[in-house]
């Protein structure tokens, strides 16, 4: 399991803390803990994000927790130590696969199935999917596309959009995902149908509904002896003049998407609804609205002043305080005080907290929409309605609060609908059922995997210098020749390599006419082929790796139709790369490219370089890669890997937990890396930047002193 970004820890899971760590972060701790239980799982980590700060509790900077005797988290650095929040991740996720690569490494035996959660994890088990062979499972929870639809609709522009939460990053990367995943988990049809369905390279074949289960040793009704906790009792009841009044009754994070400014106004435009019942809202943790984040503190201002609007006070409580074993108590509460839950969010993809309200014999109300439906249609123990409708959920509410016998039948309802579709159980029995199926049909891959990982590693390889040929290695000859120098001296500690997006033959000839001797490994094709020197070996294993969905003629033919592409000389074509020069007015889009072949079935990864060039590879090769490959096949740690490069296909190798140098002559798209925490730009060019980033870098100083220098 990889869920990377909120906090997680396996006791009092601090759910509602912050918009990361919400319903997400329950499921994956209740799947981890469900499927341990059962015989047919062997071993289940769950992979998350180490976070060593004082801001959060000292738990999350421990490498291991022990959940049971066959499961555990494994917390692995990414990015910097501090607790940030998911749409910051992104620039250091290639970490996070380097890191995952060598604990799979230290293991025994690597997984069998890699089961990603949300985007960002996601973007990491498509990685490590695509270079083990390993089959990837991957639900979504929300999809950026849904998220974008909705912001628009509530008036932020594109830009605003893009700038806060770097949307289409996250939708590039969904779409791979959906692309590349061997099975999908969606929570409702709906979900497959409607949200699912606005991907282009969704595979619905793939998409499989199972519904989340529920933890019922924790949720459950109150019985008759059963009081609630003087703590809960005071932190609810303190804001309420009549606090044995039924109780409307919503815990949701403090979020636009909540609705809960919604929903008080639909209270405070109901006087009969007052006089019926109280309405309390458990919206996160808070000593001081004005500390939390912007979103969330105006979110909490909006609502009190419809508070204020209304004159709803001692009708309404918004406790400041809960931990996660109040949560349940409060819905015992709820359900003692003959109350209603309701879900006002404006769209809901599932709803846990509508089946934790069930199984606690509380009737719901809920959005028509997602989930919700589906809940209330096995379960029969509520009402939908449009939640944006002020007038028509204060209506509801007042229906279900008054509704007599009924109120008893829904109750009752609740109990047995979520016994019988949404228990654990039943969630892991299907769940185990498509995986068998993923990991029957990749027996295959699942050999060669095996046969990849017993290959003797390089003799003497501690370390690596890697280096792209043109404008870095070449360029400056007399440049070449001190770096040249450089390496023989080093030859004994340090494998020389190149990267490069010329061709093998190509490589070999220019490496010649400069005099340099031919390099321990070469990358070639932008990473679709690996060679081994001097004899010029052909890595095989990777050929048959990056082989994966590669129709090379098809993806020729589909390119036809964008006008002005360019194919490239003979001499540039490869086996798995085509190479196009594109045209100087009017230049088509990397997207508009993916478009083409995605509408096709090709599955591919486009390289763009110096703004003019573009190569097409199988979606598996790559120069970096090719790098994590060579990595986890001879043992040398990317971070004892020094990558020096000056254009757009060498930016992939120059991220993640290689150490980069940029040449003082590098092409404009890699101005975007500066600042990363280990790559250096480098003031001389070509060659002589090479030389100063590994002056830089102490790169040969001996084993105690390599790596970057601590950076203010």
């Amino acid at each position: 399991m990889i869920s990377v970004h909120g906090l997680i820890r396996g006791y009092e899971p601090e759910l509602g803390r912050d918009p990361d760590t919400g319903g997400q972060i329950g499921y994956v701790l209740d799947l981890v803990r469900a499927l341990s239980n059962n015989a047919g799982v062997e071993k289940v980590d769950l992979l998350t994000r180490k976070i060593e700060s004082p801001e959060v509790a000292p738990e999350y900077a421990s490498d291991t927790e022990i959940l049971s005797e066959n499961s555990k988290i494994v917390r692995l650095r990414c990015g910097p130590k501090k607790y940030i929040k998911k749409e910051s991740l992104w620039p250091y996720l290639d970490e996070f696969v380097d890191r995952t690569l060598q604990y799979f490494k230290a293991q025994d035996r690597l997984p069998d199935v890699i089961h990603s959660h949300y985007a960002d994890a996601g973007y990491i088990g498509y990685q490590l999917s695509s270079m083990l062979n390993i089959p990837q499972v991957h639900t979504g929870h929300s999809l950026g596309r849904v998220k974008q639809h909705y912001l628009t609709e509530s008036g932020m522009s594109k830009t605003q959009i893009e700038r806060r939460f770097r949307i289409s990053r996250r939708i590039e990367a969904e779409e791979q995902i959906l692309e590349h995943a061997s099975l999908v988990i969606a929570s409702t049809r709906q979900e497959v149908d409607q949200q699912y369905g606005l991907y282009e390279r969704a595979q619905p074949n793939r998409i499989k509904v199972i519904p989340p289960g529920l933890d019922l040793s924790r949720f459950h009704p109150p019985n008759r002896e059963w009081q609630p906790p003087k703590s809960i009792q005071h932190e609810v009841n303190r804001f309420l003049t009549k606090p044995n009044k039924p109780m409307i009754f919503t815990i949701a994070r403090a979020d636009r998407r909540k609705n809960l400014d919604g929903l008080i106004r639909a209270y405070g435009q109901s006087p009969k609804l007052q006089d019926a019942a109280n309405l309390v809202i458990v919206a996160g943790n808070r000593d001081d609205i004005r500390d939390l984040d912007e979103s969330a503190s105006q979110i909490l201002t909006n609502m009190l002043l419809e508070i204020d609007k209304f004159s709803l006070n001692g009708k309404v409580s918004m406790p400041k305080h809960h931990q996660p074993d109040d949560v349940p108590e409060l819905f015992r509460l709820a359900a003692k005080r003959r109350g209603v839950f309701v879900n006002s969010a404006i769209t809901e993809a599932f709803g846990l907290t509508l089946l934790e309200a069930s199984a606690s014999g509380l009737p719901i109300v809920g959005p028509n929409d997602g989930g919700p439906i589906d809940i209330i249609r096995h379960c029969r123990n509520g009402l939908l309605v449009e939640t944006l409708d002020t007038e028509a959920l204060g209506e509801t509410l007042y229906a279900v609060i008054s509704a007599g016998p009924k109120w008893r039948q829904w109750a009752r309802n609740g109990l047995s609908g979520v016994k019988n579709h949404y228990a654990w159980d039943a969630h892991v029995t299907k769940y185990l059922k498509e995986l068998r199926h993923v990991v029957h049909s990749n027996r295959k891959s699942m050999r060669k995997r095996i046969e990849l990982l017993h290959k003797p590693p390089l003799i003497h390889a501690h370390r690596m210098l890697v280096l792209d040929i043109d404008n870095v290695l070449v360029g400056d000859d007399k440049a070449t020749r001190k770096l040249v120098e450089w390496v023989k001296i080093h030859q004994k500690e340090t494998i020389f390599a190149v990267a490069t997006g010329r061709p093998l033959q190509s490589a070999l000839e220019i490496l010649k006419t400069k005099k340099v001797p031919t390099p321990e490994v070469i990358i070639s094709s932008v990473g679709s082929e690996i060679h081994y020197g001097p004899k010029i070996l052909p890595d095989i294993g990777w050929a048959t790796h990056i082989s994966y969905y590669w129709r090379r003629e098809a993806v020729v033919n589909e390119l036809k139709k964008i006008e002005g592409m360019k194919l490239q000389p003979r001499s540039n074509q490869r086996e798995f790369k085509i190479s196009y020069t594109l045209p100087k007015e009017n230049p088509p889009t990397p997207e508009e490219i993916s478009k083409v072949l995605a509408e096709a079935g090709l599955r591919t990864n486009l390289i763009y370089s110096h703004g003019k060039f573009v190569d097409i590879l199988p979606l598996r090769a790559s120069k970096g890669r090719a790098l994590r490959y060579l990595s986890y096949k001879w043992g040398i740690p990317l971070e004892q890997m020094l990558v020096a490069g000056d254009s757009g296909n060498d930016e992939e190798m120059l991220e993640g937990r290689t150490l980069g140098i940029v040449v003082g002559n590098y092409s404009p798209e890699l101005e975007r890396l500066r600042g990363h925490h280990q790559i250096y730009f480098a003031q001389s060019q070509y060659a002589y930047g090479v030389i100063e980033g590994i002056e830089y870098y102490r790169f040969c100083s001996g084993p105690d002193h390599y790596g970057a220098p601590d950076k203010q």
